[in-house]
């Protein structure tokens, strides 16, 4: 009987600690979110008010340049960091790229009443053409999702994301490893695959809820069968299958030496993804392929590559090995301050897994412009 009484009190006390776990977390996972929303409504109000601010000005470029460094100047002084003139200038880029989001109707009533006073200068939310906006959204999830440069791809993305209630970094993966166009240039039947690929790919991260071409390279011509999954192992094997093609459009001179190249040190063992040599230049060209955005990391991996390879592959008289790091998408702070800035063998390329519109090319090409001036641009400087 006694047994029975205390396997019934240790059943209740089950119960009653695992209902304090759930009021714990669903005050925390509610607190969580309200201060996010609170914190976009906030960055996309002053997007808002900064460009409205600007159309008053008669020299727009000018005046434009003077309301953002007030704004930031003002903000700072009253309540600190975060409102350097950079996220200023993001706040606007936010309420540009987003104009359309339903804020006023997503924010708490006391929030909304305590800008009654700016609403004349501000216009009235149109329900007819607005985006609703979802409120499992972070400041971070937008700041990623305004670089994106497709309308298409950044909706579909943001309501993915919100959805799919995807952390920060797992959107942050899928934008940089292309997975929209990848998705989408795969078969509705082999799909799963891509998807089942992202969410193993990316599972740690949703376990952990708390916490020498200036252009871009289009990859739509490697051949990839649509009948296939476009995973990105699959990628990666389509570009380094055709990548001896995209160097003859590159310039001339270029013939394949050798894949999976196998470098052996005192200590170690290294494998150089494609290893080519252009006779025209006299020198070997190594490419080291990234399905993500270009980090510091791999900057000094091929750095070291390169030092590794003139060290003991390089003939005499040859002139010193070229390395192309192929990713899909450059890094304006890792082109001016990694050895990227420094190195003039060693350069980051970009390439497209779709045929964008002209709109979204030039777009394109004039941040990887960007990109290759701030690189200069630091080489002057040292």
């Amino acid at each position: 009987m006694e047994n029975v009484t205390l396997h019934n009190q240790e059943g209740k006390e089950t119960i009653f600690v695992n209902d304090l776990r759930t009021i714990v977390s669903a005050a925390r996972d509610a607190s969580y979110r309200m201060a996010n929303l609170m914190q976009v409504a906030q960055n996309w109000l002053i997007g808002r008010r900064i460009v409205e601010q600007e159309q008053q000005g008669k020299i727009r470029a000018e005046y434009g340049k003077h309301v953002v460094e007030l704004a930031s100047q003002v903000l700072t002084k009253e309540f600190g960091q975060g409102f350097s003139e950079t996220q200023i200038r993001n706040f606007r880029k936010f309420y540009l790229t987003f104009s359309g989001l339903q804020i006023q109707q997503t924010v708490p009533a006391e929030f909304r009443s305590r800008l009654a006073s700016i609403q004349q200068t501000m216009p009235a939310e149109s329900s007819d053409n607005g985006i609703a906006m979802p409120v499992q959204l972070s400041w971070s999830h937008y700041e990623r999702l305004i670089r994106v440069a497709d309308p298409d791809a950044r909706f579909w993305y943001m309501h993915e994301a919100a959805t799919q209630q995807w952390d920060y970094r797992t959107l942050k993966r899928n934008i940089d490893s292309q997975y929209y166009y990848r998705l989408a240039q795969t078969p509705k039947s082999q799909r799963q695959e891509v998807i089942d690929e992202m969410c193993r790919l990316t599972a740690d991260y949703e376990n952990e809820k708390s916490t020498f071409v200036k252009n871009p390279m289009l990859v739509e011509f490697l051949g990839l069968k649509h009948r296939e999954a476009f995973t990105e192992s699959k990628l990666e094997q389509a570009i380094l299958d055709h990548l001896e093609h995209f160097l003859m459009e590159m310039g001339k001179g270029y013939a394949l030496v050798d894949r999976q190249m196998h470098i052996h040190t005192e200590d170690n063992d290294y494998y150089i993804d494609l290893v080519f040599y252009n006779y025209l230049l006299k020198c070997f060209v190594l490419v080291d392929l990234k399905t993500t955005k270009v980090s510091y990391e791999d900057v000094g991996q091929m750095d070291m590559y390169l030092k590794l390879f003139d060290t003991y592959k390089r003939p005499e008289g040859d002139n010193p090995t070229i390395g192309i790091i192929l990713c899909s998408e450059t890094n304006a702070d890792v082109a001016r301050f990694s050895t990227l800035a420094t190195n003039k063998q060693m350069y980051a390329s970009k390439y497209l897994t779709y045929m964008p519109s002209k709109e979204v090319l030039a777009r394109e090409i004039e941040q990887q412009k960007e990109i290759f001036r701030l690189r200069n641009n630091n080489e002057e400087e040292v």
